[in-house]
């Protein structure tokens, strides 16, 4: 477990911790032996250029790929993930950027796609609407989301409306770790600053938020640390509070040799 400072608790494992994992794709090594830890209860950013790995490495975690070689713990002990139930089971959940969100279904509908709520007794089950209608609603709350209703349509909704509806599902049913990729790319400034504001309050919650994002000052913002990759490989590690946007920018470009190993 971290402390507010993002420094782990002494005697506790870290959440997720990768130890030398590679991948690759024919000819191509997207991995190259990442060592990256993930803080309980923090937000930690993954940065890098177009190309460097972020993608392949998410989806390792999130069990669409399987490592070549490396390891993986979550919590101290080495686990397997062959896959996205697996990494679910663990509390494991994933915000993309195209959401994953059916616009013509309802706000408590995408909640519980997948997921429904029954009642009664088999064969004769049924849908549990009104129960799935007012948990939707205290998810939105206790996460604080502007939503006008929970019977809106999806479609009918902003940008940011969709994100937060994307981020509370995922939340709501990701109890460890919420892993968010590039979740601001095509909002507005008020939009952003209210993804962000919900991404705070997840960590104030105990939940983990891994955040993909080539927004320096957001991540500025928002994250404890962050993890640099670049050509498939750890360039560096850093705390928020003693780096700079620069300084990032530099590490994920090459102009900044880096410290691949930290």
């Amino acid at each position: 477990m971290a402390d507010d400072s993002g420094r782990r608790t002494v005697g506790t494992a870290p959440l997720v911790e990768i130890r030398g994992v590679t991948k690759s794709f024919d000819a191509v090594r997207a991995l190259q032996g990442v060592d990256l830890t993930i803080e309980e209860g923090t937000v930690t950013a993954l940065l890098g250029d177009n190309g460097a790995g972020k993608s392949t490495l998410v989806r390792c975690l999130t069990g669409v790929h399987s490592p070549d070689g490396g390891e993986i713990l979550f919590r101290g002990e080495t686990i397997k993930l062959g896959s996205p139930d697996d990494a679910r089971h663990l509390g494991i959940e994933t915000v993309f950027q195209d959401l994953g969100l059916i616009e013509d279904l309802q706000v408590w509908q995408n909640l519980y796609l997948n997921r429904e709520l029954t009642r009664g007794f088999v064969p004769l089950r049924v849908l549990d609407k009104k129960q799935m209608i007012a948990n939707s609603a205290t998810i939105l709350a206790d996460l604080d989301v502007n939503v006008p209703n929970v019977r809106a349509t999806v479609r009918r909704m902003s940008g940011g409306q969709r994100q937060s509806v994307a981020i509370a599902r995922a939340a709501n049913w990701g109890t460890t770790l919420v892993i968010m990729d590039e979740p601001t790319a095509a909002l507005g400034v008020r939009e952003t600053a209210a993804v962000e504001k919900l991404i705070g309050r997840l960590r104030s919650n105990g939940v983990t938020v891994l955040l993909v994002s080539h927004d320096m000052d957001q991540v500025m913002r928002v994250a404890d640390s962050a993890w640099v990759l670049r050509r498939g490989r750890t360039a560096a590690n850093r705390r928020m509070a003693d780096t700079t946007g620069d300084e990032l920018v530099g590490l994920i470009t090459g102009a900044i040799a880096g410290d691949a190993g930290a």
